[in-house]
């Protein structure tokens, strides 16, 4: 049986959904489970029952400081191996996003993967092209940002989905693999021109100063999103990779249209 980790986020829950499609026998963990699925909290090892599972799909947890989840993704490998999981696929971080601020607990949990024991596959995942779109901030006069000119390899979360289901499908096929799954590099400026709205691009200090005066905002994730400002806007994130297409057998998801959407819907009167 297949297990998705993290079963009611939005890449866990289009991965499953995808599962189904191909009417593989799939199961949802979650730490705040449905009927449907297995409580799973990667903060409680006694939740961590993994037997009848022959794949894991390990969708990170990265919503914490590194050591954090870094903690918890070694907390579940212990139990994969205890209970005899055989394969273990990870949503990673596309090659190209070393100078992220949350690249090391990914670069960690591959390492982890590889020495432990577990027949593996590692699916480096470019940024959401919703990502892009959500962060890109509405003013009277059009769109802000502060991306300046840079491209980002964009990818629609649904293509990421399916990838991970198709590695699924198959494990034996994909071991020992790392993917880079990115899609087509698009810029801000591509996602105003689309909505007809101009593009104001501010200094990567204002962007700071906004951020960190956000009280919704977690401690880490200012930096963290200062970070892929910065890589984007000087040329870091705009790799290309054939890894998706090949996997998904099909074009992808135009991720221009995705985040176009994205930034729609947050236009102030659409609701």
């Amino acid at each position: 049986m297949i297990m998705v980790t993290g079963a009611n986020g939005q890449l866990a829950s289009l991965t499953l959904a995808e599962l189904d499609e191909r009417e593989l026998p799939a199961l949802g963990g979650s730490r705040t489970p449905t009927n449907a699925q297995r409580h799973l909290d990667f903060d409680d090892p006694a939740t961590l029952d993994l037997t009848d599972v022959s794949t894991l799909v390990l969708v990170s947890a990265g919503y914490a400081e590194d050591d954090q989840v870094i903690a918890r993704h070694r907390t579940l490998l212990d139990a994969a191996d205890r209970d005899g999981v055989a394969h273990v696929i990870y949503t990673s971080l596309t090659g190209a996003g070393d100078h992220l601020g949350f690249a090391l607990a990914h670069r960690a949990t591959e390492q982890m993967i590889k020495t432990s024991g577990l027949a593996w596959s590692i699916l480096r995942n470019g940024l959401y092209a919703e990502l892009f779109g959500a962060l890109l901030a509405w003013a009277p006069d059009g769109l802000e940002s502060a991306f300046g000119t840079g491209a980002l390899s964009a990818v629609a979360r649904a293509d990421l989905a399916a990838a991970a289901a198709v590695v699924a499908s198959e494990p034996t096929a994909h071991v020992g693999k790392v993917y880079d799954l990115v899609g087509d590099p698009i810029t801000a400026s591509d996602i105003a021109e689309r909505l007809g709205a101009t593009h104001r691009m501010i200094g990567l200090g204002e962007y700071r100063t906004r951020l960190l005066s956000d009280a919704n905002l977690l401690p880490f994730q200012p930096p963290m999103l200062a970070s892929i400002a910065t890589s984007v806007r000087h040329g870091f994130l705009n790799n290309t990779s054939p890894d998706l297409v090949r996997l998904l057998g099909r074009p992808l998801t135009d991720p221009l249209t995705v985040a176009a959407d994205t930034a729609a819907a947050m236009r102030p009167g659409t609701h």
